[in-house]
């Protein structure tokens, strides 16, 4: 289903988890509409929404609506929220098992909606895993549960994104020793690939510049720190310059992500978590926005966590959110250019 002209430019946001800072940056996102903030409708529990907004003192109006569809005739005057109601109260900052499944719901109904043409994307809210295992979620994140939604023949693909860099881990839910031990051409090869098409369609890059990090310190020095350049990266980078990719690298990571060095490329494959999360929060922790390449359908998330700690203080920061629903907008509008459908 092709996204009709009243939802083309919506975008679906999803709960998260009930006692972080999800539906606080929903409503402080509303109340920046005035900023090209895209018109969108939150997934979650319009009496919880509301509550949140009466104590905090922000005074957010709060629509419950029937269907996604309603949500851009309603956002100039209120927030809109497709109910997905909470199993229990919220105490800010302590999860409670009970609105696990709500949580899935919400996660689940973007999805569905996406699929279908309803929404032109989704915003996923940060999650508690630990919070979700108990009732069968066995998933190590979002990206691999979407994955699974999207009918399990998607290979997701993380793109950390913020002012300035891209940048790709390989690898990502891993402890630093099995990143190591796990790494392989194959997977250096399909990030590099799902990187550039997606860098091309959704960031409208005409050529695109690849850079890949070395592993070890010194890209492992010919091999005295380390075999892992000259037995799996450096294969890697010839496979994707034999595919037609411009890509230079290993690159020794200490000095890939400096000002300079930044302007030689359009997109860094990093080869495990941090290597890739630790330059775009150093650069700019608030703007960071997460964006999965190789869903079938739009998918961006704030760049953060659900910072329990700060929850229902109204001390939560939205731009992270905001940042997240201009890129999600700003890709399913290439796509519609393209005439590729955003869930195409």
């Amino acid at each position: 289903m092709t996204p009709g002209p009243r939802t083309a430019g919506v975008v679906a946001v999803t709960m998260g988890e009930p006692a972080g800072i999800g539906a606080e940056i929903a409503l402080k996102a509303w109340a920046s509409r005035q900023a090209a903030v895209p018109s969108f409708a939150l997934l979650g529990d319009p009496e919880h929404a509301a509550a949140l907004s009466t104590r905090l003192g922000l005074g957010v109006p709060v629509q419950a609506i029937g269907a996604p569809e309603e949500a851009a005739g309603v956002f100039p005057d209120a927030l809109p929220v497709v109910p997905v109601p909470l199993a229990a109260p919220v105490a800010p900052g302590h999860p409670s098992p009970a609105n696990a499944r709500p949580v899935i719901a919400a996660i689940d109904l973007a999805v569905e909606y996406a699929l279908s043409g309803r929404v032109a994307a989704l915003v996923t809210s940060p999650i508690q895993k630990e919070s979700l295992y108990g009732v069968g979620f066995d998933y190590p994140g979002h990206t691999e549960y979407l994955a699974e939604l999207a009918g399990g023949r998607a290979i997701p693909v993380m793109m950390l994104v913020c002012p300035g860099l891209r940048a790709v881990p390989v690898l990502v839910h891993l402890s630093l020793r099995d990143a190591v031990r796990t790494l392989t051409r194959e997977a250096i090869v399909t990030c590099g690939v799902i990187t550039e098409e997606a860098l091309r369609i959704d960031f409208g890059v005409a050529r695109p510049r690849l850079a890949v990090a070395a592993l070890n310190p010194h890209a492992g020095e010919g091999g005295a720190m380390g075999r892992e350049e000259i037995d799996i990266i450096d294969p890697a980078v010839a496979t994707l310059r034999e595919r037609g990719i411009d890509v230079i690298g290993p690159a020794p990571a200490d000095s890939l992500f400096h000002t300079a060095a930044r302007a030689r490329y359009d997109a860094a494959l990093c080869m495990h978590h941090d290597q890739a999360l630790i330059p775009i929060k150093t650069i700019d922790f608030d703007n960071g926005v997460n964006i999965t390449l190789g869903l079938p359908f739009v998918r961006t998330s704030p760049d953060h966590g659900t910072a329990l700690a700060i929850a229902g203080r109204g001390e939560a920061n939205p731009a992270s959110l905001i940042a997240a629903l201009k890129a999600a907008a700003d890709i399913a509008g290439r796509r519609r250019a393209l005439a590729l459908p955003a869930t195409g």
